[in-house]
C-alpha cells in the first residue's frame, strides 16, 4: 500500500478529496436505501463521463461487493465473456465455459446460490454500454436473469453503471421488453455546482477565492476528474496552461474521447454540438436543422442524448411557445474547448498567463457566465426569494419588427437572456454581467435597458409588473443610473447549495 506521506503534494491533496467526497450525500442515502431494503433492487447511476459514477458506488459500498465486472471498451462479446468467466472462477471453484450471456448471468447464479442465504449480495456491473457488444444478447439475458430469478428472491441488489446517458437510458429506464418498468431506483450524477466545487477546491488545498474559482469554473465545469487533475501548487492560468495548452495536457486531446465514448455516431454530435457553439445565443431546433443538414429524427434523438447527459439546456421562448425551445451548448469543456483549443494550432508556452486580458477572453467570460448563472437558476431564485413561489424561467427575442408612427414597419433587435415569470404576476428580467469589480451603468445603457423592457411588454403583451434585475459578479456601483435596478444577485450568491 502506498503511503500518503510518500505522494506529491498534490496527489496527496487530491487522495484526501476523495477520500472524504464532496457533495453526493443524496446519492449515498439512496444507495444505502436499496442495499438494505426489504426487496430486491435495480439501481442504475448513470451520467456523462469522468463524473464520478464509479467513485460514487465503491466509496460508498467499499469492499461489499459479491461482483464487480466492468465493461471492456470496443472489446468483443467474445472478449467480454472472457472477462467475466475469470470473475466468477474465484466463486465457483473453476472457470465456467461461456458461450453467450445467458450462460454467463446461469453461471452467476450458481455462484450467488452457494453464498449465505441470510446475506445480502450486492452486483455491481459497470460500464454496462460496452458490454452490450453488437448483436449482443447481454440485454436478453440479463431480462431473464431479473425476472426469472433475483426479482424472484429478496436478497439482490444490482447496480448497473454507464457514461453513456442514451444507452441507460433507452435499453433501461425506457425498456419495453422484458425490463419495462423493473428499475427500481435511479441515480443521476450532474457536474458539481459552485458551491461543491468550491468544496472540492479547498479539500484539494487550492487557496483560491470566489472570483478565480468561477474562472476555473468556466473551463472546466463541475466535472470531478477534470478538478482532480489541478495542482494547488500553482495559479489557475499555469493549471489551465499545463492541462489544456502543453502537448501532454491531460485535457488536450479529451474532447474526442468524450464524445466518442458517450454516443453512437459521435461525429454527428460533434457537428450539432459546434454549430452550438458557434451561436451562444441558443438556436431552436428548426434553425438547427437549416444550419446543420441532419435529418428531423436523427436530429431530435441527439438533441434529447444531449441534453440527458448534461451538455445542452433548453428553455422556453417567454410568450412565443409556437417557435420552440432555445437550445444552448451548456458543457464547459466543449465550450473552451471550441473557442480555445480546437483549429487554433500549437500554443506557446504560458498561452493562458498571456491571454487572461486580451478582448477574446473577455468577451468569452462575459458570455460564459450567463451560462453559469442559467445553470444556477436554483440559487438566483433563492436570492430573490422566490424558492416557495411557482416560476418559470425562459428567454426571450424580440420579432425584429413594430409599427413607426407613420404606420410603416421597423426593425428592431432586442433579447433577453433570462425571463423568470413569477405566479404573483412579477417578471424579473435578468440582466448578467461579469465584471472585475462592481459594474457601472452608463446613461447610455440605462437608456437601452428600458427601451429593451419597452419593447419586451410591447411584443408580449403582457399586464405583469416588470422588475428590472442584475446578475453581477460584484453588484452595481451605487449611481444615478442605477437606482432603475430593483434587485441584484451578486456572485457569491451562486456559491449558495
Amino acid at each position: 500500500m502506498i503511503r500518503r506521506k510518500s505522494l506529491p503534494l498534490q496527489r496527496q491533496c487530491n487522495f484526501f478529496a476523495m477520500e472524504q467526497i464532496i457533495g453526493r450525500q443524496k446519492e449515498m442515502a439512496e444507495l444505502w436505501r436499496c442495499y438494505n431494503s426489504a426487496r430486491s433492487e435495480f439501481v442504475i447511476v448513470y451520467g456523462r463521463r469522468r463524473i464520478g459514477k464509479t467513485f460514487l458506488v465503491n466509496r460508498t459500498f467499499g469492499g461489499r461487493m459479491d461482483l464487480y465486472f466492468t465493461g471492456s471498451h470496443k472489446s468483443s462479446e467474445h472478449r467480454q465473456l472472457e472477462l467475466f468467466a475469470r470473475l466468477l472462477s474465484d466463486g465457483l471453484g473453476f472457470k465456467p465455459s461461456l458461450a453467450n450471456w445467458y450462460d454467463a448471468f446461469d453461471a452467476l447464479q450458481a455462484m450467488l446460490e452457494r453464498q449465505d442465504k441470510k446475506k445480502r449480495k450486492l452486483i455491481f456491473f459497470d460500464e454496462m454500454p460496452w458490454i452490450d457488444t453488437y448483436k449482443s444478447d447481454f440485454v436478453a439475458a440479463l431480462e431473464d436473469f431479473w425476472n426469472m430469478w433475483a426479482a424472484q428472491r429478496d436478497d439482490i441488489c444490482l447496480v448497473a453503471c454507464g457514461s453513456s446517458t442514451s444507452w441507460m437510458v433507452d435499453k433501461l429506464v425506457k425498456n419495453q421488453g422484458g425490463l419495462h418498468n423493473r428499475i427500481t431506483s435511479r441515480i443521476y450524477l450532474r457536474p458539481f455546482c459552485l458551491a461543491e466545487t468550491e468544496q472540492y477546491l479547498q479539500a484539494i488545498g487550492c487557496c483560491w477565492d470566489r472570483y478565480t474559482t468561477l474562472q476555473c469554473y468556466m473551463a472546466m465545469g463541475g466535472v470531478p476528474f477534470y478538478l482532480s487533475l489541478i495542482d494547488p501548487t500553482k495559479s489557475l492560468p499555469q493549471n489551465i496552461d499545463s492541462l489544456f495548452f502543453s502537448r501532454d495536457g491531460k485535457l488536450y486531446g479529451e474532447f474526442d474521447e468524450l464524445y466518442d465514448v458517450l454516443f453512437h455516431q459521435a461525429d454527428g454530435y460533434k457537428q450539432v454540438a459546434r454549430l452550438l457553439s458557434a451561436h451562444r445565443e441558443g438556436l431552436t431546433r428548426q434553425e438547427i436543422l437549416n444550419k446543420a443538414g441532419i435529418s428531423g429524427g436523427q436530429l431530435t434523438t441527439m438533441l434529447d442524448n444531449l441534453e440527458q447527459s448534461d451538455f445542452i439546456i433548453s428553455y422556453q421562448q417567454f410568450g412565443n411557445k409556437k417557435k420552440g425551445k432555445i437550445y444552448r451548448l451548456s458543457d464547459f469543456y466543449s465550450l473552451f474547448y471550441f473557442r480555445f483549443i480546437e483549429n487554433k494550432g500549437t500554443k506557446e508556452s504560458h498561452y493562458w498567463e498571456k491571454a487572461m486580458l486580451t478582448p477574446a477572453v473577455t468577451a468569452w467570460q462575459g458570455l460564459t457566465f450567463e451560462l453559469v448563472c442559467l445553470t444556477h437558476l436554483g440559487q438566483i431564485k433563492q436570492r430573490l426569494g422566490l424558492s416557495v413561489i411557482a416560476t418559470t424561467a425562459s428567454s426571450w427575442r424580440s420579432s425584429g419588427i413594430f409599427q413607426t408612427d407613420n404606420g410603416n414597419e421597423g426593425q428592431r433587435q432586442a433579447q433577453i437572456d433570462l425571463v423568470i415569470a413569477r405566479a404573483d404576476r412579477i417578471i424579473n428580467i435578468c440582466e448578467i454581467k461579469f465584471s472585475t469589480s462592481e459594474y457601472v451603468i452608463t446613461r447610455d445603457y440605462e437608456t437601452r435597458l428600458r427601451q429593451r423592457m419597452a419593447i419586451f411588454a410591447s411584443e408580449t403583451k403582457t399586464r405583469h409588473t416588470l422588475v428590472p434585475t442584475f446578475v453581477t459578479t460584484y453588484g452595481l456601483l451605487p449611481g444615478t443610473h442605477s437606482s432603475m435596478v430593483q434587485q441584484q444577485v451578486v456572485m457569491d450568491d451562486l456559491f449558495v447549495q
